[in-house]
């Protein structure tokens, strides 16, 4: 039987410094969630004060314990109601230490709290950051999880979550400078088959606009409830059973994780200068990079290997004259996808020896996608063949219940040095598991080349907000406005060149492309194609200026070197890949 639950979104504008008038309006819009019926009510990121805060200075008459002043009021609505409520406020601590909290209160009063792991900009001027990490609280309602704004920019903070067993991650927030739903609260409840409760301030504060949009999303993504701009309230149905199924498309993710492939997501690669700790020892320095030209092609593959090579040839000579220098083809478009261990090949071998001959006429990178034959072993593998002939062979680390099948899964991720830059080799189903991405940033990736076969949604539109945003971030319709992908490349500072196959007979929905390292830089650099054959080729650059640092995003990757990997143990433990 279905575990069903409602719950409720409260957007709300606070104005800074009036607290009493922000806890009554809060009250309210509480007290309205629950007469409707809402058993948990998530309200926004420092609800109770306003957030742009000069300094310690400015913000300590608000301050206040938990439990305290504030948590009591809205523990008397939560008995009143049996329900639960996630407020957020500024915290002072036994030793005067401020932080940026939320809390979850319930019937019995407050259950647990969470601080503020990874500050955006502004908390440094008052606030430290969050020493309670990776917390799951058990209710009667279901098992709850809390985040704050800039926590789930990054990969692990959700995963720890959901691998401690959430059916709910409520996400409070002061989110900004994008259109809302924000691709990235809706990629952290995708990728981990999980609700998030999403509740954003709107309005304009000290000139920041930030950007309403407080929502629920479902475990595959959608969106069940929305507000776009003003004060509001936004309900929802959920089935906590759909959540703790942990099934992206029908496959049992959960299980199918590689903890023992994930060790370097517990390292901090770029917390030195990441030139100098590339470079260390000599050994295995960045490529000097450039600016370039990457392309993502799609088709149809069948098996027939000559056919395919043929459709492989004519789009890498259409890539080849938009300037391409890399060229990146879907999964297994070489040998096709109906019957592989019939069609798998060798590697070298004639067909790779044929890709390897177009490679070099053409002064191309290849990126294709191919069963292997090894001996009696069967994988399903990526090669890169570089112009003068050598061939990278990556293996598929993540395999769906089908591939099991026939393939055997590789060991190991692999990343190649070209002039383009360093890349990074996933295959499909790889890329929705956020820890191997992770791990090829880590490594130094500039770019991470995917040829895909997904089936599974992984891309909604957006009607477009009535939200006023400084230009150029845009406000209007958008037809692939998340786009998983494009999440996995800001995500990890890379360059992603996703090339899925496009068979919208059999499901297969094309939209390949190529995303650019900078979540927030619009216009977005990037090219997205959508079902039809053919090719999106975008202009990258992994260059650097004449500087002993890095001055390019790509080789910076600034999300990547705010990881708190200290406390991601849990991400590596061969029980969390057993959910």
């Amino acid at each position: 039987m279905s575990q069903l639950l409602k719950v409720a979104t409260v957007q709300f504008e606070p104005i800074m410094a009036e607290k009493e008038r922000n806890i009554a309006r809060l009250l309210e819009l509480c007290e309205e969630a629950a007469v409707g019926g809402a058993k948990l009510i998530v309200t926004p990121e420092m609800g109770t004060t306003g957030y742009c805060w000069y300094d310690r200075a400015e913000v300590a008459p608000f301050v206040e314990p938990i439990p305290g002043a504030t948590t009591a009021r809205f523990a008397e609505l939560a008995r009143k109601h049996d329900c639960y409520i996630v407020v957020g406020l500024p915290e002072v601590d036994e030793d005067g230490i401020y932080y940026n909290s939320a809390v979850l209160i319930g019937p019995e009063g407050l259950i647990g709290r969470h601080r503020k792991t990874h500050p955006y900009i502004s908390e440094p001027k008052w606030s430290a950051a969050g020493d309670l990490h990776n917390q799951v609280f058990d209710t009667p309602i279901g098992r709850i999880a809390l985040l704050i704004c800039m926590d789930i920019h990054f990969v692990e903070t959700a995963r720890l979550m959901a691998l401690g067993g959430a059916d709910i991650i409520c996400h409070i927030s002061n989110w900004l400078a994008e259109r809302t739903p924000a691709p990235y609260w809706i990629s952290r409840a995708f990728e981990n088959s999980c609700y998030v409760i999403e509740s954003n301030r709107w309005g304009l504060e000290r000139t920041v606009q930030f950007s309403g949009g407080s929502c629920v999303i479902a475990p595959d993504g959608s969106i069940a409830a929305v507000i776009d701009g003003g004060d509001g309230v936004a309900f929802a149905e959920i089935d906590l059973d759909t959540a703790r199924a942990r099934q992206i498309g029908g496959e049992a993710v959960f299980r199918q994780r590689r903890p023992e492939l994930y060790p370097e997501l517990l390292t901090g690669t770029f917390s030195w200068n990441p030139y100098d700790f590339f470079g260390l020892y000599g050994h295995e320095a960045w490529p000097k990079g450039k600016r370039s030209r990457l392309t993502a092609a799609q088709f149809a593959p069948t098996d027939d290997i000559g056919g395919n090579l043929a459709q492989i040839d004519a789009l890498a000579r259409q890539a080849k004259a938009n300037g391409a220098e890399m060229v990146v083809f879907p999964e297994l478009s070489l040998t096709g996808l109906d019957d592989p261990a019939r069609t798998a090949v060798a590697v070298p071998g004639p067909a790779t020896d044929r890709l390897a001959a177009l490679a070099s006429e053409l002064s191309l990178y290849l990126v294709c996608g191919l069963a292997e034959r090894d001996g009696d072993i069967l994988y399903n593998s990526a090669v890169l063949i570089a112009p003068d002939g050598t061939i990278t062979t990556y293996r598929k680390t993540h395999l769906t219940e089908n591939e099991r099948g026939w393939a055997q899964p590789g060991d190991s991720f692999v990343v190649c040095d070209t002039p383009l830059g360093r890349v990074g080799l996933l295959i499909g189903h790889d890329a929705i598991f956020p820890e191997a991405g992770r791990v090829l940033a880590l490594r130094g990736c500039d770019i991470i080349a995917c040829p895909a076969a997904i089936e599974t949604r992984f891309s909604t539109p957006h009607a477009g907000t009535s939200v006023k945003q400084p230009a150029p971030i845009p406000t209007g319709a958008d037809p692939h406005h998340w786009h998983h992908f494009r999440v996995r490349a800001g995500e990890n500072n890379v360059f992603f060149a996703f090339a899925n196959v496009a068979d919208i007979a059999r499901g297969y929905p094309g939209l390949s492309g190529v995303f650019g390292p900078d979540t927030f830089e619009f216009p977005r650099r990037e090219a997205l194609m959508g079902s039809e054959e053919g090719i999106a080729t975008a202009t990258i650059d992994t260059s650097n200026l004449d500087s002993v640092y890095p001055t390019n995003v790509v080789r910076r990757k600034d999300l990547v070197a705010m990881r708190m990997p200290h406390s991601y143990r849990p991400l590596v433990q061969a029980m969390a890949g057993n959910y």
